[in-house]
């Protein structure tokens, strides 16, 4: 007789199995689904920090078991950028997600996700909102990502998945993905973790010098200013030119600072109040990215 959910639950095996190939995966998956269990995907590319975790712990309280990737994606690595050089610290990752109670580890090599090679393989693309924003400062970044998320929500098949907000348009893609490709799971966005001095949580926060570290919440106090003077009346694009320069003060190359509508990205008209303002800035080896949303009264109809 196969365990009910209850009896089969998360707190029925507290250790974690990591599993490098697919037909190991699929085995373990096969027996999950068998149990009736309720399944959670939180897909990162290792370098763990308390963000991920939070991650983990939204999808432990969603699902009955929950599997964890970690996949240094090369295909959302442009040229010169630091995929050579991206943190991997595959056995501290696993110890932190063991800690939290995560039941299964994905940590499969590149041959194992892209047997044909990186040119070779077929790719999943979002068009048009790939192309704005980070997209624009990334030519194909976004295609690696939903190529990436298409094989592991094909290969998981999970009931959710669990994504962090810091990276709001890729939140967006992959729901956008996922509802075109008619994928049956729930997307789950997770608000941004930060530090206490309002640094958004990231791997590549490591880069940061000491000074450069003292710096960086520069970014997040930026934005909060653009929230509140977009909210006041300020029109957006004095509110973009006036951060972007308040961030090169401040010692940033910002790639973009721009306040768009939360729903789909697009520039703003007057009629819209539901708003996000995002931005990608340089600092040192560092790329930071962050967002903010922000509600912006309407005019009064007289």
């Amino acid at each position: 007789m196969k365990p009910s959910p209850e009896e089969a639950g998360p707190k029925a095996d507290s250790r974690m199995e990591t599993l490098h190939d697919i037909p190991a995966l699929r085995s373990r998956l096969a027996g999950w689904r068998a149990a009736g269990l309720r399944i959670a995907l939180v897909p990162t590319m290792g370098n763990l920090h308390e963000g991920h975790i939070a991650l983990v712990q939204t999808a432990l309280a969603g699902a009955d078991r929950v599997v964890a990737t970690v996949f240094v994606n090369p295909l959302q690595f442009g040229p010169g950028e630091d995929l050579d050089s991206y943190p991997r610290t595959l056995a501290e990752d696993a110890r932190q997600l063991q800690a939290v109670g995560c039941q299964l580890l994905f940590a499969p090599a590149e041959a194992t996700m892209y047997p044909q090679g990186r040119a070779g393989h077929t790719q999943v693309e979002v068009p048009g909102l790939s192309a704005e924003l980070c997209g624009a400062s990334r030519p194909g970044h976004f295609r690696g990502v939903t190529t990436v998320v298409a094989k592991l929500f094909n290969l998981v098949q999970p009931d959710l998945a669990v994504f962090g907000q810091k990276d709001y348009q890729q939140l967006l893609l992959i729901r956008r993905m996922a509802l075109d490709l008619n994928m049956d799971i729930e997307i789950v966005g997770l608000p941004t973790v930060r530090e206490a001095d309002g640094l958004a949580m990231s791997s590549r926060n490591a880069y940061l010098t000491a000074a450069e570290r003292a710096r960086a919440p520069v970014l997040f106090r930026t934005l909060t200013a653009v929230a509140a003077a977009v909210a006041a009346g300020t029109s957006p694009e004095q509110a973009e030119r006036d951060a972007a320069q308040a961030l090169r003060t401040a010692g940033f190359e910002p790639d973009y600072v721009s306040v768009r509508r939360r729903v789909d990205l697009a520039l703003p008209g007057p009629a819209d109040s539901a708003l996000v303002v995002l931005a990608a800035a340089h600092l040192g080896r560092a790329r930071l990215i962050d967002n903010l949303e922000l509600d912006r009264p309407l005019p009064v109809q007289g």
